[in-house]
């Protein structure tokens, strides 16, 4: 609660007047699209990087820890007046910054598709406007109070939550996963892979760091709320992602000089994208991928090692994905002669590697002398 307490007083005096953050440079962000920003909010923006480069036209987008809410009237420019933004904070002055900038930016821009929200960013179920609703008019007094009050937010998050599933586009951050306890941090990730549609995507940019932070650096309070302490590992970073169930994830941009050293620890800026859609059974459709290079061979998350060149078995899922971002270009996809009819496919054991036989994509059978190397498939 210490930790918690420290980050949002220090984001509240921030909302009111501009703090210096050493974590937060200035941004190259598009400056048209600063044009219709109010100043305040540009001022008190404290983001280290810039997700709004892979927010695309007509996106409905979630931006986690929105503050005064600059990167969302950036977005909403991107998206147009056929996108939609969604801020979350939890910090009341940082919303009422960026809702009172909310009309003046809608009014330059001739639509309005922003709206923000209160909740914390690791339980986007739990509206915390409604919360506060209820707990002026039934505060909590005593353990059945406390009862009340706990029924009350687990049926909010089942019949009415801050967002529903699969409700997503786009989920954008910048610079505020670094303030979620360890504690919380695994159910953050799986927030974000919840509330993503399929084939949606996460763009992350957040403050890591090079080695363990020792106990006493995440015990100051200063430190956590200045972006430092709560820092992930770059590679535990990149694979609370994949363990939410997300895939692709990729390096887009890393600051190869820290912003600031501490007891010898570098701390640093990165940006990642995510994928969601690798959910759902997989099913034998007789395809092949064959990795184009330039490495000697891959793994992907599930995996599957694809070796240059080699034709290897894929479920339909994953030849699918393999054809999206961040893949795409990477692998020739080969499909079988007669396609399969989706009805009638069986279940694809997608443990490890297999390779498939050239004749088994072409529908014959298999040849009687495909043991001797000398004439196997393709040469004779």
């Amino acid at each position: 609660m210490g930790v918690l307490e420290a980050v949002n007083e220090r984001y509240s005096n921030a909302a009111k007047k501009y703090e210096s953050m050493p974590c937060c440079p200035g941004q190259s962000y598009d400056k048209r699209l600063l044009q219709a920003i109010p100043a305040e909010v540009i001022e008190r923006d404290y983001g280290c990087g810039d997700p709004s480069p892979y927010v695309r036209k007509g996106d409905i987008v979630l931006d986690l820890g929105s503050g005064g809410g600059k990167l969302c009237f950036i977005a909403s420019q991107i998206t147009g007046a056929s996108g939609r933004v969604i801020g979350v904070d939890m910090n009341d002055e940082m919303l009422a910054l960026a809702r009172k900038a909310a009309p003046e930016v809608a009014k330059k821009l001739g639509y309005a598709n922003v709206e923000f929200r209160k909740g914390r960013i690791e339980d986007l179920a739990l509206d915390l406007d409604a919360v506060d609703r209820y707990l002026e008019m039934d505060p909590i007094k005593n353990w059945a109070d406390l009862d009340l009050f706990d029924e009350m937010t687990s049926n909010l998050r089942a019949s009415a939550p801050l967002l529903a599933d699969a409700s997503v586009d786009v989920v954008v951050s910048n610079c505020v996963l670094n303030l979620v306890s360890p504690a919380q941090k695994r159910k953050l990730f799986s927030e974000i892979h919840r509330v993503l549609k399929p084939g949606g995507r996460a763009v992350i940019s957040d403050v890591v760091c090079d080695e363990v932070i020792p106990a006493h650096l995440q015990a100051d309070k200063n430190l956590w709320s200045g972006c430092a302490s709560g820092a992930m590992l770059e590679d535990e970073f990149l694979e609370a992602f994949a363990q939410a169930g997300l895939y692709g994830v990729t390096v887009v941009d890393r600051n190869s000089q820290p912003y600031v050293e501490i007891e010898g620890i570098e701390f640093r800026t990165m940006t990642i994208t995510a994928y969601k859609g690798k959910e759902g059974p997989c099913w034998e459709h007789n395809q092949a991928v064959i990795y184009k290079g330039p490495f000697k061979r891959v793994e992907d998350d599930d995996g599957h090692v694809m070796e240059r060149g080699k034709r290897v078995a894929v479920c339909a899922k994953t030849f699918a994905i393999l054809d999206r971002e961040p893949y795409k270009g990477l692998f020739e996809r080969v499909e079988p002669n007669v396609a399969v009819d989706p009805a009638g496919a069986a279940p694809f054991a997608c443990e490890g590697t297999r390779l498939r036989d050239p004749r088994e994509t072409k529908g014959l059978p298999a040849r009687a002398d495909s043991g001797d190397d000398s004439c196997r498939p393709g040469c004779c």
